[in-house]
């Protein structure tokens, strides 16, 4: 069993493997319209984290679903990994996850019972960290690994958090340092090392379950997670849906260590180029900007933090309640202005 490496399956791991944003755009602009009841609060509109449906005044159900190939060889971690990014979605919704369904796609022929197994056991174990029920699912025999999950929440109506409701003047905040698309590029092609790793493990399993304490601070009035189209792609998701502009200092973003010295040597995931052949007019980088800072912020996360839109009267309480869930430290990362969405770095 230690000697199968579960990335040799993945064309792209993680949420690299994501549908590039343009892509995407065309497939969903082909997508009938359909049913839109008063009681779904939140649909495909504005490319939000989860859908949200009320059931009455004091209750929603969110639902979501995530699942994506390898992007690490363990088969434990690999399960908790992408358990943890899907119910990132319920999170940064603002709500309280209540069960969860697995979504399993495995080669049956080229991988052993005792392999799919580790895979399952690591979902599971998420899942009873989360305090919820594995409670089903669904699978299939395919080419390559598949893993995730269908996530149920419940949220107060009031509380939602979607990416439409951002205000001129509010900060943003970033919970989890970026570069773990850097890192999972370095582990393929065998240079990462055993410490980068353990940070790529320790980010991508740290559940962000503080979205829920977050919904319920005044003065947080837009939440998404930092997934597949990097922080550049799901802020400027913040910015059209909120029809404002973004201003972020790249000095402030929080970054991992070793994923810093490996994009400034030219590690980075196809996913990458992806992301800005796919929006970067949008995103507006000074002259003399190097290529590795433009490779950071259009870095697919896997399970990556929450981004917070707030005023700045809450942006203690913000950090406070990131510390004290999370144990580390959130960083203001710029601020939303008024004008045409796109970005601006500094």
């Amino acid at each position: 069993m230690d000697s199968i490496k579960l990335t040799q399956f993945s064309h792209g791991g993680g949420c690299g493997c994501k549908i590039a944003p343009a892509v995407l755009s065309g497939l969903l602009s082909r997508m009938p319209a359909g049913l839109v009841p008063p009681e779904l609060l939140v649909g495909t509109e504005h490319a939000d984290d989860a859908a949200v449906y009320r059931l009455n005044d004091r209750q929603a159900v969110v639902a979501t679903t995530d699942f994506f190939t390898p992007i690490v060889d363990d088969p434990h971690d690999f399960g908790r990994i992408a358990a943890t990014n899907a119910l990132s979605d319920v999170y940064a919704m603002g709500a309280r996850p209540i069960l969860a369904l697995a979504v399993v796609g495995m080669p049956i022929d080229k991988l052993p019972p005792e392999v799919i197994g580790r895979i399952l056991e690591g979902g599971a174990s998420v899942c009873r960290d989360a305090g919820i029920p594995l409670a089903g699912g669904h699978s299939i025999d395919v080419l390559e690994p598949i893993y995730g999950l269908v996530g149920l929440g419940v949220v107060d109506p009031a509380q939602v958090k979607t990416n439409a409701g951002a205000l001129a003047g509010d900060v943003l905040i970033l919970t989890k340092p970026l570069g773990v698309g850097i890192l999972s590029a370095g582990l393929k092609k065998g240079i990462l090392s055993p410490q980068g790793y353990a940070e790529m493990v320790r980010w991508t399993t740290t559940l962000n379950r503080v979205g829920e304490r977050l919904a319920g601070i005044d003065g947080v009035h837009a939440m998404t997670d930092v997934t597949g189209f990097g922080l550049a792609g799901h802020l400027l998701e913040v910015c059209r849906a909120s029809q404002l502009g973004a201003e972020l200092a790249f000095a402030d973003l929080p970054l991992i260590d070793e994923a810093e010295r490996l994009v400034r040597e030219g590690v980075a995931t196809g996913a990458s180029t992806r992301n800005w052949a796919s929006y970067g007019e949008a995103v507006h980088l000074p002259a003399d900007t190097p290529e590795w800072q433009r490779k950071l912020i259009t870095d697919p996360q896997t399970s990556g933090g929450l981004l917070v839109a707030a005023a700045s009267g809450a942006v203690d309480a913000v950090l406070a309640a990131v510390r004290e869930m999370q144990g580390s430290e959130a960083r203001v990362i710029g601020q939303l202005v008024a004008g045409s969405a796109g970005i601006q770095v500094r």
